[in-house]
């Protein structure tokens, strides 16, 4: 029984197509629409329901009524299909529906609808553009994630449980009195139109102070995963004081915003107690009065009694349903303020995957500045990388070296001229087969909170031990990660390098990468600072077998350090984004340029000769 119910939505199945909507009730549909059956099943039990909690205090009125009129001796044989049918409800088909109903909500829809929209959402946001996430906090971009499911979903399940809930059951109680004399019914209306303008006044407050609320823990959270993050930064500079003033503030801006919240809480807790009181005082002192005219019986007073009270106790649970409503309102408008925005970086619709043929690389008339088009970072830049040719790029920082590599990569999208492989532009193939590839090992590292295995066969899935031990040791990483152990006790290839791979060294982590690329093998392969990290030794090493990585790939290579480009078959000098020399590293040398200068201004200034491993180093010219 709890396996059908638990069924009936999948928790991580495909997003719609589409963009989430950036409208409100749009974004509630996008997501109800894929449950659309089990939301209105979820309605009509809830509707039986209520109007079964209207038949208790009418049983009760019944009952007293039977007591009162029916001699005692009499009572069972000419009440007995009254009191039969009262224990059929009460035994049989109020607690069938009661579990019905909680079969719905609790199986059927609280978890998996829960996951879906986290799932769906996580899902776009995973697939936004690079500087999506570079422009704001990680942990807020997960906050409003993880918040956004059961927002959606506690929205909509209050609305059905409660507000219509009420509804109904107050109409229902209306009617009984009505059927008694119109009088009885009066106090209810009234009390229904204070109550109503009470909602009214309280409850968009109360959204706004949600929504505000909301937005500062998501700042809160950011902040303090900013902090863990960056906590050997914090350790290093002494400056805990500044982080706990930083995050401090953050928080008492957090704690006013649920003050302000709980303020009008009270008030409203306040106004509906007395609302309430007023209510009950006057359905009675209404009922004692048409009793006295004799209007009505002593059963009516049995019944209107405890339909009043079953009100009074129901308009504060619903008041605080609707209030978690609008609070669970504003948080989906928080999160909307990630989860819808559209994606920026799309394939086009008739992209087709890369088709590598030989690996040629072709920088045309390409200028890129971030939207800046008068501070570009590339400028009109044509340069072609011939198929298995290494070529390195080199320049001062800020030259555009990286920016460079972003655009062959298709993180950013250059603002004029195109970029080809093999005569294919990359704007017109799929990202996924353009980055499947290009190998690329960059300065810095991170690697996944995951086993040193599954971070080497994140280069590719299904390699075998084989294939990850090689990887490994043509990385230099295994004699290391033989030694390694987490907190765990997992050793080896199980241990976990911990978040960012904060376990590892910086030469550890960059040989993971750099296994992680062997594995891969890509016939393009792009190397930013790829051996910055590593001591001249290890790096002289790896240097060997990156020669043997390199064999028959297309190569750019950028590096500060000079000296790791020396097996490059041509040297690209940039300068404000401009190609300013060209060349192999004894001719740029000799021409006594802008590559000359940073040569000479080399530490040291030597060149370890490939392949030659423990010989002499030898002086530059």
């Amino acid at each position: 029984m709890f396996r059908y119910f638990e069924s009936r939505i999948d928790p991580t199945a495909a997003p719609p197509p589409g963009d989430p909507p950036a409208s409100l009730l749009a974004f509630y549909w996008y997501f109800t629409k894929q449950a659309k059956g089990v939301f209105a099943a979820f309605f009509v039990v809830s509707l039986v329901l209520a109007l079964l909690e209207t038949s208790v205090p009418y049983f009760i009125g019944q009952l007293v009524g039977l007591l009162a009129h029916t001699p005692r001796e009499a009572l069972i044989e000419t009440a007995w299909p009254t009191l039969a049918m009262m224990l059929v409800v009460m035994l049989v088909i109020r607690p069938a529906v009661t579990l019905l109903h909680r079969l719905i909500s609790n199986q059927a829809i609280v978890p998996p609808f829960n996951t879906l929209i986290r799932w769906q959402s996580h899902f776009h946001v995973a697939r936004q553009s690079l500087g999506f996430f570079q422009n704001d906090f990680a942990g807020r971009i997960a906050n409003r994630v993880m918040q956004a499911g059961p927002s959606v979903r506690e929205t909509l399940v209050a609305l059905i449980r409660s507000v219509l809930h009420i509804i109904f059951y107050g109409l229902g109680a209306v009617g009984l009195m009505l059927m008694q004399d119109w009088r009885l019914a009066m106090p209810m209306i009234i009390w229904v139109g204070f109550y109503l303008a009470l909602l009214i006044f309280t409850i968009p407050r109360q959204r706004e102070l949600s929504r505000e609320a909301s937005a500062k823990r998501s700042a809160v959270t950011g902040k303090v995963v900013d902090s863990y993050t960056n906590i050997l930064t914090v350790k290093l500079f002494a400056k805990s004081d500044d982080e706990d003033r930083y995050v401090r503030d953050s928080m008492q801006e957090l704690t006013d915003a649920f003050f302000a919240q709980q303020r009008m809480n009270t008030l409203f807790i306040f106004l509906l107690t007395a609302l309430n009181a007023l209510l009950l005082t006057g359905t009675g002192a209404v009922a004692v009065y048409l009793w006295q005219l004799g209007r009505v019986d002593i059963a009516t007073l049995a019944m209107v009694l405890p339909l009043t009270s079953q009100i009074i106790a129901m308009s504060g649970w619903v008041a605080f349903e609707i209030q978690g409503i609008f609070e669970n309102v504003g948080m989906v408008q928080e999160s909307m303020l990630s989860i819808s925005k559209p994606l920026t970086m799309q394939d086009e619709p008739d992209a087709k995957p890369l088709a590598m043929t030989e690996g040629e690389i072709r920088f045309n008339e390409v200028s890129f500045g971030y939207g800046r088009q008068d501070m570009p970072v590339i400028d009109d830049l044509t340069l072609v990388v011939r198929p298995g040719e290494k070529v390195g790029l080199v320049g001062r920082s800020g030259a555009g070296k990286s920016t460079l590599v972003s655009l062959l990569l298709r993180f950013h999208d250059a603002e004029q001229g195109t970029i080809t492989i093999d005569g294919q532009d990359v704007r017109g193939v799929t990202q996924e087969s353009l980055r499947g590839a290009i190998s690329v090992v960059t300065q810095d590292t991170s690697l996944l909170h995951r086993s040193i295995r599954d971070n080497i066969l994140y280069g590719r899935r299904g390699a075998t031990e084989a294939m990850v031990a090689a990887a490994a040791e043509k990385a230099q990483a295994a004699r290391f990660i033989a030694g390694l152990e987490d907190a765990n006790g997992r050793t080896g290839y199980d241990a976990y390098v911990g978040e960012r791979g904060v376990k590892l060294s910086g030469g550890q982590r960059q040989r993971i990468a750099i296994a992680r690329v062997i594995l891969k093998d890509a016939p393009i392969l792009v190397l930013d600072e790829a051996t910055a990290a590593l001591d001249s030794e290890v790096e002289a090493a790896i240097q060997d077998n990156l020669a043997d990585l390199m064999a028959g790939k297309t190569v750019i290579a950028i590096a500060h350090r000079l000296s790791t480009l020396q097996i490059m078959d041509r040297l690209v000098v940039l300068d404000q984004g401009r190609i300013v020399e060209e060349g192999t590293h004894e001719a740029l040398i000799a021409r006594g340029g802008l590559y000359a200068e940073l040569w000479a201004r080399q530490s040291g200034g030597f060149i370890v000769e490939p392949k030659r491993i423990g010989e002499p180093k030898q002086a530059a010219e």
